[in-house]
């Protein structure tokens, strides 16, 4: 399985938080290998094995884009953001506006010679910033409506060795990694049931996560999500570092014992990690898929990156094929436990 490949079908497509369904390569490529179903909210669930424990796998589907708010009388677009966009990169930014048909644009940047001073030391707040599809106003409103979402223009781009950049690695990556372990577990007689979530709205709601785990109802959950990657200015305490491994989460409102067993499994099989420590929550759907009915037993692996929310996403694939085989490992681990 090519992960490279694989995240580059995923980036391609929108699936800004909240429209979700205009992604559909996930599905196709979920259902290579499970039964695939879309639940209410528009999360995509496949399932194989039989049996116990109930184990689910979640990654969420939705990216940070921006949401059209108005168009105004010149055709420019208003915009916020939609998730955790970081409004100091998005000047001058390539996007694609998905209204009736994709339209092309580019965020507006005043230029540094019309500037004011204090432009300079301060980023553009949302309210002024807006989006030139280089239509009139009428023109602009026969396609596009409030609404309607945008996404920045970065495909998936090599940089030396395994590191790759581009635009929603977070949270694609996390997709690509569970379609890995279901590639790794394809050829093994799965004696539990494995559940993937590829939820909907984590950026913005966390709802996709909170109904998909109650739907499920499994035994016990491994979320994969991105983290933080030491780079310069990054604390080396709230940071992981590419190409060292997954970063297995230690928090108080996961299960610290599953926490353990993760990193038992990833010494026993030599399979590189790091820890990484969450004093509170987590900020992520493990959170939610933890306290789903009567309690989920919930652990955390996650991708370090680096350039967060911005087009300039960057992760090691090494720190995604680790966290696949740790966590068809941990599968496989726990079916040894439960037979002996």
């Amino acid at each position: 399985m090519d992960l490279k490949q694989i995240l580059g079908k995923l980036t391609a497509g929108a699936g800004v938080s909240g429209a979700e369904q205009t992604l559909t390569a996930a599905r196709q490529l979920l259902t290579k290998y499970a039964d695939v179903k879309t639940d209410a909210l528009g999360s995509v669930i496949g399932s194989v094995g039989a049996g116990k424990p109930h184990i689910l796998l979640d990654a969420h589907l939705d990216r940070i884009g921006l949401i059209v708010t108005a168009v105004d009388e010149s055709g420019f677009l208003r915009v916020d953001k939609c998730g955790g966009c970081d409004a100091r990169v998005l000047s001058a930014a390539e996007v694609t506006v998905w209204g009736k048909k994709p339209l092309y644009g580019v965020v507006t940047s005043t230029p540094p010679h019309l500037a004011k001073k204090e432009d300079g030391s301060v980023a553009p707040s949302f309210d002024k910033l807006y989006v030139d599809i280089g239509l009139s106003c009428d023109e602009a409103k026969k396609i596009v409506s409030p609404g309607d979402r945008i996404t920045i223009d970065a495909p998936i781009r090599s940089l030396a060795g395994s590191r790759v950049t581009g635009a929603a690695i977070d949270d694609r990556i996390g997709v690509a990694t569970l379609l890995r372990v279901l590639d790794i577990l394809k050829e093994k007689k799965i004696n539990s049931k494995v559940s993937v979530l590829f939820s909907v709205q984590e950026e913005t709601t966390e709802a996709g996560g909170k109904t998909g785990a109650f739907g499920i109802a499994p035994d016990e959950a491994i979320a994969v999500d991105v983290s933080f990657a030491r780079a310069p200015s990054v604390s080396a305490t709230e940071s992981g570092e590419l190409g060292k491994g997954g970063m297995i989460c230690i928090s108080p409102s996961l299960s610290y014992e599953m926490s353990q067993e993760l990193m038992r499994v990833a010494e026993k099989q030599g399979i590189p990690y790091q820890t990484e420590v969450c004093p509170a929550s987590t900020g992520t759907n493990a959170d939610v898929i933890a306290v789903s009915r009567v309690g989920v037993r919930t652990g955390l692996v996650s991708i370090p990156i680096r350039n967060m929310h911005t087009q300039a996403e960057l992760a090691d694939l090494n720190d995604a094929e680790a966290v696949a085989q740790l966590i068809a490992a941990y599968i496989l681990s726990r079916e040894v436990e439960n037979n002996a």
